[in-house]
């Protein structure tokens, strides 16, 4: 008899929903929001509806395709200006700061996102099926310093023929703490972490399976190759190279990522990251969960299998339970630090709208190795 699922994880700290509408409408957001059984049941009616025709099979393969041009096209519209410097990021992982605590849980997790939202009216956005869940803060840090200096695809070719991973001679080899983001898009997530970290030891992986992405990452006044490392890469490809070893990377990164994957091929990317942990290393992820504000948006015939989407850009998204991220995260040989689901509440008070927003956080360590 398989053993019975854990009572999913609920935040400990954060503000409830204020019932009354004239105060409802002079704040931004509220996390940790309980849903009544009448609106389970009603995201549940909507995503019913909106999956009840799917795509047919042909149409699927070309969206699997052409993944790549589709995310290379988004890129070349939006740039950096869609998706929102991630200040919210050293709140809710820890690891990625300076003085990090290594042994610190996701129990004191809190806030997500609340000091930009005070200060904005805006609560993310939506645009095209996409829905950001970063605003611009008061300090939003300036990445959109780009001028024609490289070729991500050349540069990352060049670099490749030059690594020795068997002599430990590969970028960032000398450097103690190393992190890899996985789906580095324009880097709202790597200059943060360069910015904010100034221990001499990091060094900053970071990779996108669009060549338009890593060429703004690579073209940003802030990057600096001393300290970064941004490279193309096709996860759902075996024979794509990693410009480092196995067990070489105390963190992985992947926000708003695996979502965008092929269900089927979610295991073997996820098995693939973990060999490059070290032990005691971290997946760290952030990403939809179910019966979100996005998911529930879609219509009929954008339905490519459960709970999985295109957009009308030809990017796909799905959206995840906690129980399916721990089977991935456990079967690939990691053990849970944490994984929680944050219902949100987000008012755009211009515009008196309500949002519902439901994202699943999760930290997974690599076991230790036992003493010799």
């Amino acid at each position: 008899m398989a053993a019975p699922r854990e009572a999913p994880e609920r935040r400990p700290f954060g503000r409830r929903f204020l019932t009354d509408p004239a105060r409802l409408f002079q704040h931004n957001a509220w996390d940790n929001v309980e849903w009544s059984e009448e609106q389970e049941a009603s995201a549940r009616s909507k995503v019913q509806e909106n999956s009840s025709q799917l795509l047919p099979q042909d149409k699927q393969e070309e969206y699997e395709v052409n993944a790549k041009r589709y995310w290379d096209d988004f890129y070349k519209i939006h740039e950096n200006g869609f998706f929102k410097d991630r200040h919210w990021l050293f709140t809710e992982f820890p690891e990625l700061a300076p003085n990090r605590n290594p042994s610190q849980n996701g129990d004191s997790v809190h806030e997500f996102g609340n000091k930009e939202e005070s200060n904005n009216e805006g609560l993310g956005s939506c645009e095209n099926g996409h829905c950001s869940l970063e605003t611009r803060g008061e300090n939003q840090l300036n990445l959109i310093k780009i001028t024609p200096k490289i070729c991500a695809k050349d540069l990352a070719a060049q670099k490749y023929s030059e690594l020795n991973h068997s002599d430990g001679d590969y970028p960032g080899s000398s450097a103690s703490y190393r992190i890899l983001e996985v789906g580095c898009g324009a880097g709202n997530t790597v200059f943060p972490i360069l910015q904010t970290n100034n221990d001499p030891g990091l060094f900053v992986y970071c990779c996108d399976f669009s060549t338009t992405a890593v060429d703004l990452v690579q073209n940003n006044a802030e990057y600096d190759s001393s300290r970064c490392f941004a490279f193309v890469h096709d996860l759902c490809n075996d024979q794509s190279p990693f410009p480092m070893p196995d067990k070489s990377l105390d963190v992985v990164i992947l926000i708003f990522v695996l979502s965008a994957i092929l269900p089927e091929k979610m295991q073997c990317i996820v098995n693939r990251l973990s060999r490059l942990l070290k032990p005691g290393g971290m997946i760290l992820l952030r990403d939809y969960g179910r019966y979100d504000l996005a998911q529930l948006r879609f219509k009929k015939g954008q339905c490519l299998s459960d709970n999985f989407y295109v957009r009308g850009d030809g990017t796909r998204v799905y959206f995840f339970t906690q129980d399916e991220l721990d089977d991935l995260f456990t079967t690939a040989g990691l053990e849970k630090i944490q994984n929680l689901v944050d219902r949100r509440l987000q008012v755009n008070r211009g515009k008196q709208m309500t949002m519902y927003r439901v994202w699943i956080q999760c930290k997974y360590r690599k076991p230790a190795a036992p003493p010799l």
